[in-house]
């Protein structure tokens, strides 16, 4: 007997009233919805309709950061071979959520590694089945946050930059974390060049009065030798093929414009700046170097590439068509097959949504609502 039968006996025999039969059918509805819910969280990855794209199999990886102080970043994946999407496969393979303002992910070995800022802490994931494999916090020993920003990957280690000036070495095979030093104020970006450590000091959290300089840290001592002077707020850093480190200053949205610099790794110099590449975000495949900037006051943006060979630009569009983004967020090149993928943030406030352009910069499809702040992709090779 199902509880509308049982409902309707009790109302035969006067046991309940008609007020108490609404009630009672109500919480029951409520229940059966809960109990359907459920069972939908056995499977929640969606069919999605993608075009053929020749070298694209396997799986990708979409981090988004959710919003800050909102404990809502998620972790989706796309499966290419059966075409469909998780948007918060990380909750469905762990049963908790992500954390607060995952900033980073990369994959090391067999595992997927996932800096979440807020939370102060670093995900170390199984990178074929997206089970948590340790949960690593980072507290100094007074039990203050870090909060942790980038990662980098140099001989079975881990450096994690965080804001509080420090780097954090983790060994990749006990996942803990054995060595700390110190750098400059809120490190906001990491990258190992000529078996050296560079980390980019932005002061961002002493607005206005920012950092500007690159710290240099031997790896063999795990200690800064030097700072390099690079421009205002510096950010992201990464390397080219020939052992140069590219980095991102992106002034004060003010008076003081982004600006790109080339650092020399031999002599630890600034070698050649870039004043009129306002980068805010770039990567670099195979020396080319896919940019954009994006005017927070004007919400005006431009995409270009850059070869790292010549110190040229390639394009001053990468966009061939048509297509239109509202505020790009991140940016990455499939490894094989050199397929570009843009996030695009929207309103930040709303699910954003993933392009994926041909390397020739014509859309091959879009994926709306991936996540809240796509920040980074990564395919699983």
């Amino acid at each position: 007997m199902i509880i509308s039968d049982l409902v309707d006996v009790l109302l035969q025999d006067k046991i309940i009233t008609n007020k108490m039969r609404i009630r009672i059918t109500l919480i029951y509805i409520l229940i059966i919805s809960l109990l359907a819910a459920c069972d939908d969280m056995k499977d929640v990855a969606t069919p999605i309709d993608l075009p053929a794209t020749p070298g694209e199999t396997g799986q990708m990886y979409v981090l988004s950061e959710g919003l800050f102080n909102m404990n809502n970043s998620t972790l989706g994946l796309l499966n290419f071979d059966n075409r469909t999407f998780n948007s918060d496969y990380f909750l469905f393979q762990n049963n908790r959520g992500l954390g607060d303002t995952a900033n980073d992910m990369k994959i090391y070995g067999s595992r997927l590694w996932i800096v979440v800022n807020v939370s102060s802490q670093v995900e170390v994931i199984d990178l074929k089945s997206g089970i948590s494999i340790k949960r690593i916090p980072f507290f100094n020993s007074n039990n203050v946050a870090r909060q942790p920003r980038y990662i980098a990957f140099y001989s079975n280690k881990a450096y994690v930059c965080s804001f509080d000036g420090t780097v954090e070495r983790i060994d990749t095979t006990s996942l803990a974390i054995d060595a700390v030093t110190s750098v400059g104020r809120n490190p906001d970006g990491i990258t190992v060049a000529n078996g050296k450590l560079y980390v980019s000091n932005s002061g961002g959290l002493d607005i206005p009065n920012y950092d500007s300089t690159v710290s240099v840290v031997n790896l063999n001592t795990f200690t800064e030798m030097k700072k390099i002077t690079v421009g205002l707020n510096p950010y992201k850093l990464d390397t080219d093929n020939e052992g140069n480190v590219y980095a991102v200053s992106r002034g004060n949205n003010g008076n003081i414009k982004a600006k790109w610099a080339r650092i020399n790794t031999q002599t630890d110099e600034v070698a050649q700046t870039f004043n009129d590449l306002p980068v805010v975000n770039f990567t670099i495949h195979n020396d080319t170097a896919y940019m954009y900037n994006f005017d927070y006051v004007s919400n005006m943006y431009w995409i270009k590439t850059f070869d790292c060979k010549t110190e040229r630009i390639i394009s001053n569009n990468f966009i061939t068509d048509s297509t239109v983004l509202e505020r790009p967020f991140g940016i990455y090149v499939h490894p094989t097959n050199g397929n570009v993928y843009l996030t695009d943030a929207r309103n930040y406030t709303t699910k954003g949504d993933l392009f994926c352009f041909s390397r020739n910069g014509m859309l091959r499809y879009k994926m709306e609502n991936v996540g809240l702040n796509p920040n980074t992709v990564i395919v699983v090779p």
